[in-house]
């Protein structure tokens, strides 16, 4: 079982302690209970709550499964629970404030929390978690380069071979997530936007990538159904001529990549999408080369907006009124994180960190062209750890 390493866990709380007390030196405690930031600081998931004092030794208290915790998890301090009622016993006191993940956390939870530790007030500790995870240590990228290598392999050469004649999207997603799986993939692909399901990503064939979502991505997926707009339409099957796309997620240990690859089945698409996708190609290596620590992000995002001209513009990032106004965002343990590659993120990049940068844009009557490749902030530029193949790979 691979498990955290212990200096690992202690670097991490390291650095989120002196987040916090840069952004609010009165802090005094902070409460965890996300599964995500519960694996990110003491490398299990299991349920129950990490409280955290600036000046004493973190507990991580558990309700289920405890023994699985000490399984999993090197992790020095972790006791048992039935309820906050078992951790509250054991508080000698009580500050006034305290931090808490305020974009995850359910009012019933609170008030369940708030019962045992009747605290004054709270306060939101979700950026200062996030800038913490936007950097990652080499222990990290070193599971993000091993999903990397899947996503490559998987997307690259497997697809190519498994695209035929009459098969509907559902079943390709379904093919594909099985081939990922066998090839080390975690089975999860998670996302921090809210109330968000997805399983393996968009598959679509010709102009069903277009289709409009609720997901905040540039294309679209008809889905199985009202119910489960997830994985791709059985009833769409792939022809000759179709253009096909495939946006999946790829984890390793927890650690996410992205990608996003093309194909041509059967012929040849018409010359103005391949030159709308070798553009998009253009845009995703232009942004590569700025990946370096000191960039800004929103400077990044208008100096390529900028530089597009109006017809390029229209359906760029999405499809008629279904368009985002981003072009890559951060990730990690959720494929989406921060900072995004867009207007009003003004911090500097730094090295360490990991960007999924995705150009694309809707062709009418086609489907969405494109390009997403995961990478690595250096003092040299994006390091791609996805692959490098342009896309638009030919399946005659």
């Amino acid at each position: 079982m691979k498990k955290t390493p212990v200096s690992e866990m202690e670097n991490r709380m390291g650095k989120f302690k002196e987040v916090m007390s840069a952004v609010d030196p009165e802090w005094d405690m902070a409460v965890i209970f996300s599964n995500i930031n519960l694996f990110y600081f003491t490398g299990t998931m299991q349920d129950g709550m990490l409280l955290i004092p600036r000046d004493e030794e973190p507990t991580f208290w558990v309700r289920r499964s405890y023994q699985r915790a000490l399984d999993e998890s090197f992790f020095p301090d972790i006791k048992p629970m039935n309820s906050f009622r078992d951790a509250a016993k054991h508080m000698c006191t009580l500050p006034n404030s305290i931090h808490l993940e305020t974009e995850v956390v359910p009012l019933a939870l609170y008030h369940r929390f708030k019962k045992h530790f009747p605290f004054q007030n709270y306060k939101p500790l979700d950026s200062c978690i996030a800038s913490v995870r936007a950097v990652k240590s080499e222990y990290e990228l070193s599971l993000m380069r091993k999903s990397g290598k899947i996503h490559q392999h998987v997307l690259e050469d497997i697809v190519p071979n498994i695209l035929c004649e009459g098969m509907n999207e559902a079943t390709l997603a379904s093919k594909l997530f099985s081939i990922l799986i066998d090839e080390g993939h975690d089975a999860v692909t998670r996302f921090g936007m809210f109330d968000t399901e997805i399983i393996v990503g968009h598959v679509g064939f010709g102009e069903s990538s277009l289709y409009p979502t609720y997901f905040d991505g540039a294309s679209g997926n008809k889905g199985l159904s009202p119910a489960a707009p997830v994985l791709g339409s059985r009833d769409r099957k792939l022809r000759r001529g179709d253009l096909v796309f495939v946006d999946v997620g790829c984890g390793v240990d927890g650690y996410n990549t992205d990608k996003t690859m093309t194909y041509m089945f059967g012929c040849s698409l018409p010359q103005h999408a391949i030159e709308a996708h070798q553009k998009c190609v253009e845009i995703q290596n232009e942004i590569a080369k700025m990946l370096k620590p000191g960039a800004i992000p929103s400077e990044i995002y208008r100096k390529i907006m900028d530089n597009l001209d109006d017809k390029f513009l229209e359906n760029f990032m999405g499809f008629g009124e279904h368009k985002v106004k981003f072009i890559g965002h951060g990730i990690g343990l959720l494929i989406d994180e921060t900072p995004v590659i867009a207007e009003k993120f003004d911090e500097p990049i730094q090295e360490g960190m990991v960007f999924a940068v995705e150009p694309k844009k809707g062709i009418e009557n086609i489907g969405m062209v494109g390009i997403e490749n995961t990478f690595l902030v250096t003092p040299y530029g994006g390091e791609c750890i996805t692959g490098t193949s342009p896309g638009l790979i030919p399946v005659f």
